[in-house]
Order: structure tokens, then C-alpha cells, then sequence
């Protein structure tokens, strides 16, 4: 008897299938793509397009944003580790309720800490986000953040020797001055119903207001319960690798601002005592990227030159406070509609110190 053999056909392969491995595997690639966090495909592309047109700037602007978040690594970390420290301990809703049990009282600290601590405008973001993180008001939040960035102690010291100690003095209780009107303001606004999520997803409790924090038994030394350990590493973890995208894609755009878009240039056509000059100052100042040290000895020439001096405060103020690197990680931070407030209160603010410096001078 003859054995019959059965051969199993081969499967047959699709007529629309597509031939050639890279063509097979677009669609899925695409889907990846499409799934990939925006922040680090931007600086990705920022980088990508700098090289295809320009290889020493790309390598410049890279050496400048690494540099640049080396610099400010210490501040970032030490945020970050207290942020997590307060949500694993169970601290933040106990600090979040006391100082909601006097706003009034925590936005005049806040406002006298912000205008005499040792931040810049990008150096205080990490700090603003331990606060948010541990449920601190927004009231409080937005006084230290106006102010932080428009004086510090070295700040102050070179401001006295270039600029005189009258304009120095100037600009720090204008610092005092703008952090309580923004922050009053702000815990004004919010009675009224505003911003009641201000924080975006993926920070701290996610926006979710002080009432929504979780109680926790508070244990400092937490490191003694698997359950918070892991809690504190989550945590760091989320909150590191959030901002550090944000900052080093703000620090990027930084070093093409520096080149392209230079402060003496910007300057430069704020000369004169019109009555313009004061809104010009801000409205260039509030986008404009300005270095608070370097902007001192340009300020001072140009005083000299004949700017007005309520123009020049009022550009050192907007600058100071928005710009563009600081304005992207408070945008990483908050809702939209916290964004634009914090504009707007840099915005007035700026005005009017400017033309209140102005009249007082002129009196």
C-alpha cells in the first residue's frame, strides 16, 4: 500500500500586503510616534532642524542647554526630593490646611520671601513646584512667584553700584509691592470661583485642590514603610522627569534667543521720556528674554543714553518675570487660565511701577 503523503499548503499572502520591511513597518511607527510625549519630540525636532541648517549653532544651543541645566540640577533635585519628601510623609495636606486657615498672613510672607530669596526666574520654578506639589494656596504660590525673580542679594548689591541705591531700592519694593497685589489679587479671583484646579495633570495632586488631599498619619521618617517609600519614589520620579523636559526644551529656545534676539537690541528702542516708552518697555519686556545680571550694566547705559528711568524699571520687571524659559516651565506647571493671569498681573504689574516710579521721580 502506497503511503499518502499530505502537503499543507502554504498560506497565502495577502494581495495588499505590502512588500519591503520599512513600508510594513510605517503605520506602526506612525502610531508610536503619535504616542510620544510632545515636549521631548519638540526638543527633538528643535535639534534636528538646527543641525540640518546650521551644525555650529546646533552644537552651540546644545552646550548652552546642557550647561544651563547642569547650573540649575542642584535647585531641581533638592525641590524635587522635598516635594516628594512632604507627599510621602503626608505633610502636604497639613501644610496646604494651615496655610489656608490664614491666606492673608501667608501671602505677606510670601511676598517678603519671594523679593529677597536667591532665584532667578527659571531657578524658582522647581521651588514653585514642591509648593504646588504640597498643596500650598494659589494666593500664596503666585505672591512668591511675582516677586522672586525681580530681586535677590546679588542682584541688589551690583543694582547699588551701576544703577544707584535709589533706583535699587526701587525695583525691591516694587518686588514686595507686586508679589502682595498679586497675590491679594489672585485670592480674590479664586473666592470667586476661579481656578479652582490650577495645577496641570502630573504634578503633586494632579490640580485637585487643597480638599481633595488624601490624609495621611504624618511620619517624617518615612523611609520605615515600604508603602511610602514607594509613594516618595513615584513621586520624585513624576515630578523630576516632568519638569526636566519643560526646562530643557525652554533652555533650547534660550540659546537661539541669545543669538537671534539679543537684549541690546530690544533696548535700544526704549530710549526717550515719551509717554509710550513705559507700555513699549513692557510689551517687550514680557517676551523678550532678558538675563537679570547682564541686563544691569545695558540698563545703566542706556539711562545714561536718556531712557526713562520708570521705562527701565518696567522693562527689568516684565523681563524679569516672564521670560520666555521662566514663562514656558510656569505654562508646564499650570492650567491655561492661571498662565494668562500670571501674564496679565507681570504685565500691570510692570506698568504700573513703571509710571509710579515715574511720577514719583517727576514730583
Amino acid at each position: 500500500m502506497t503511503d499518502v503523503v499530505q502537503v499543507q499548503p502554504e498560506p497565502s499572502r495577502p494581495q495588499d500586503a505590502p512588500r519591503g520591511g520599512w513600508v510594513a513597518m510605517l503605520p506602526a511607527a506612525l502610531a508610536r510616534l503619535r504616542r510620544a510625549d510632545r515636549v521631548w519630540l519638540a526638543l527633538a525636532g528643535l535639534f534636528l532642524a538646527l543641525l540640518l541648517a546650521d551644525v555650529e549653532q546646533a552644537a552651540d544651543s546644545a552646550v548652552f542647554t546642557v550647561r544651563a541645566f547642569v547650573w540649575l540640577l542642584p535647585f531641581l533635585l533638592a525641590s524635587v526630593a522635598l516635594a516628594a519628601w512632604l507627599k510621602a510623609a503626608g505633610a502636604d495636606h497639613m501644610i496646604a490646611a494651615s496655610v489656608s486657615r490664614a491666606p492673608a498672613l501667608a501671602i505677606v510672607i510670601a511676598a517678603a520671601a519671594g523679593a529677597f530669596s536667591p532665584f532667578c526666574s527659571c531657578g524658582v520654578v522647581p521651588l514653585i513646584a514642591a509648593l504646588l506639589a504640597a498643596g500650598v494656596p494659589l494666593p500664596a504660590v503666585m505672591a512668591f512667584w511675582i516677586a522672586s525673580p525681580l530681586m535677590d542679594p546679588e542682584q541688589f548689591i551690583l543694582m547699588s553700584a551701576t544703577l544707584g541705591i535709589g533706583f535699587t531700592l526701587a525695583k525691591t519694593a516694587a518686588a514686595f509691592a507686586l508679589g502682595l497685589a498679586a497675590g491679594a489679587a489672585t485670592w480674590a479671583v479664586q473666592g470667586a470661583g476661579a481656578f479652582a484646579a490650577p495645577i496641570r495633570p502630573g504634578i503633586g495632586c494632579g490640580g485637585c485642590g487643597t480638599a481633595a488631599l488624601t490624609p495621611m498619619p504624618l511620619r517624617w521618617r518615612f523611609w520605615h514603610e515600604a508603602d511610602r517609600r514607594g509613594l516618595f519614589s513615584a513621586e520624585a520620579r513624576s515630578v523630576s522627569l516632568f519638569l526636566a523636559k519643560w526646562l530643557l526644551l525652554a533652555f533650547a529656545i534660550e540659546s537661539l534667543m541669545t543669538v537671534w534676539l539679543p537684549a541690546d537690541v530690544i533696548a535700544a528702542n526704549l530710549g526717550g521720556d515719551a509717554v509710550f516708552a513705559i507700555p513699549l518697555a513692557v510689551a517687550i519686556g514680557v517676551p523678550a528674554y532678558l538675563n537679570g545680571f547682564a541686563a544691569i550694566p545695558l540698563v545703566g547705559e542706556l539711562m545714561q543714553m536718556g531712557m526713562a528711568p520708570g521705562a527701565a524699571l518696567a522693562f527689568l520687571i516684565a523681563g524679569g518675570v516672564t521670560s520666555l524659559p521662566a514663562s514656558m516651565a510656569v505654562f508646564a506647571l499650570v492650567r491655561r487660565p492661571v498662565f494668562l493671569w500670571y501674564l496679565a498681573l507681570a504685565a500691570l504689574g510692570a506698568l504700573a511701577a513703571g509710571f509710579a516710579y515715574q511720577a514719583v521721580l517727576a514730583a
